[in-house]
């Protein structure tokens, strides 16, 4: 038999803990012995519903019938078995009626003579009778269901929980390294860190605390996927956010992000009020903000830059450190041409032509790099930057 001091802390546990309403899984336990109830001694066509009292441990059983009439049943024609079907039919052609079922149906003058002021489709109940050996099948029904239900309502706690924080950073502990992957526990769900997504260079430990971006919230038959990423440059942005106000407020925008993690990124911020500097916003009194994100990056260069709606400026500033002589526009070819000095050269393209790479991502617009004298020294074609041999060589030297 149900343990009911037992149940009821049980109960009493899972609303506390993992916020599962004790009602709704009363409510599935109630379903489910009625379900075997019905199952074991009802009749077919029958509706069995069932109530269970917690403080008792008695479940009282009913049969529930629906009120109808000739408008919506069809009487059986002698001779023709009134059970023959369970649910809707066409009994003749061109009559959809359902089919009289005593087990389902109740007439609606019958149902009159029982329960005042009833009408057509409510619901008439009786009692059904106690069967003796039916306290074991409810022990067995109520811990099977407790443990289903228990399963289905934390999957939706944990999809109602995490789906809300779908594209925020969150903060768990390391429980397993398997295959490059890292298993994170976040106390009700665990998130996977593919080894792609993490920063190369960062090394981590079990029971290590750990920050990470999660971009990914799937249900899958096996739980609740939590897919998170330290490489995303919306990682870079969330860490922005908690450390500048400004950024939070959305005083100050970031508009947009060219990252290659655990080396060096690229940010373009806007600021919606004059007299707020959006890069010395981000960069904090004595770099203290970029310094604290820095670190978080396993000390990822970031170069923060001011966003314009200009072209040619926004191409400057996103080439810098490099300081550039001229800037040659075609907006059919969505191409700029930048010219700096030989001695800028090497900053302007950067070590395997990273920093012009960047730039391009970061503006989104083809950049080739030109010396004073003209010659064309590199240039970027989405993710592959070309590069002279003479400015390689000069790369190299700085």
């Amino acid at each position: 038999m149900l343990d009911l001091k037992v149940m009821k802390s049980a109960l009493e546990q899972l609303e506390q803990e993992r916020k599962i309403p004790k009602e709704k899984i009363i409510e599935a336990i109630e379903q489910a012995m009625a379900a075997a109830y019905k199952k074991d001694y009802g009749k077919k066509g029958q509706i069995i519903r069932a109530k269970f009292d917690i403080d008792t441990g008695k479940t009282d059983f009913y049969q529930v019938k629906i009120v109808v009439d000739e408008s919506i049943v069809r009487i059986p024609k002698e001779g023709e078995e009134e059970n023959e079907k369970e649910e809707y039919s066409v009994q003749e052609e061109g009559d959809e009626r359902t089919r009289f079922n005593s087990e389902h149906h109740i007439m609606l003058e019958d149902a009159k003579k029982i329960k005042k002021g009833v009408e057509l489709n409510d619901e008439v109940a009786f009692s059904l009778e106690e069967k003796e050996d039916y306290g074991r099948i409810a022990a067995q029904t109520a811990k099977q269901v407790i443990i289903q239900r228990i399963r289905e309502a934390e999957r939706t706690s944990i999809m109602d929980e995490y789906g809300t924080k779908e594209g925020e950073i969150i903060s768990g502990v390391v429980q397993k390294i398997e295959r490059g992957n890292i298993y994170i526990d976040f106390n009700r769900a665990t998130g996977v860190l593919p080894a792609e997504e993490q920063i190369p260079g960062e090394f981590f430990r079990r029971g290590q605390r750990i920050r990470a971006y999660l971009y990914l919230v799937e249900e899958s038959p096996r739980g609740i996927n939590l897919r998170l990423s330290r490489t995303h440059p919306k990682f870079l942005e969330k860490l922005f956010a908690q450390e500048a106000p400004e950024v939070t407020s959305g005083v100050v925008e970031i508009k947009s992000i060219a990252r290659e993690a655990g080396s060096r990124s690229k940010m373009a911020v806007f600021s919606n009020d004059d007299h707020i500097d959006p890069v010395g916003s981000c960069v904090g009194q004595k770099g203290t903000r970029v310094n604290t994100v820095t670190n978080e990056l396993g000390n990822e260069k970031i170069d923060i830059i001011p966003w314009s709606t200009d072209p040619e400026q926004f191409v400057s500033n996103a080439i810098s450190p490099a300081k550039v002589l001229s800037i040659e526009i075609n907006e059919k070819e969505h191409k700029a041409v930048v010219e700096v000095a030989e001695d800028q050269l090497s900053l302007a393209i950067g070590k395997g032509g990273q920093n012009v790479r960047l730039a391009a991502k970061l503006t989104g617009w083809r950049i080739d790099i030109k010396g004073k004298g003209g010659e064309e020294v590199a240039s970027t074609d989405g993710e592959k930057v070309e590069i002279s041999p003479e400015a390689e060589e000069v790369i190299e030297e700085k």
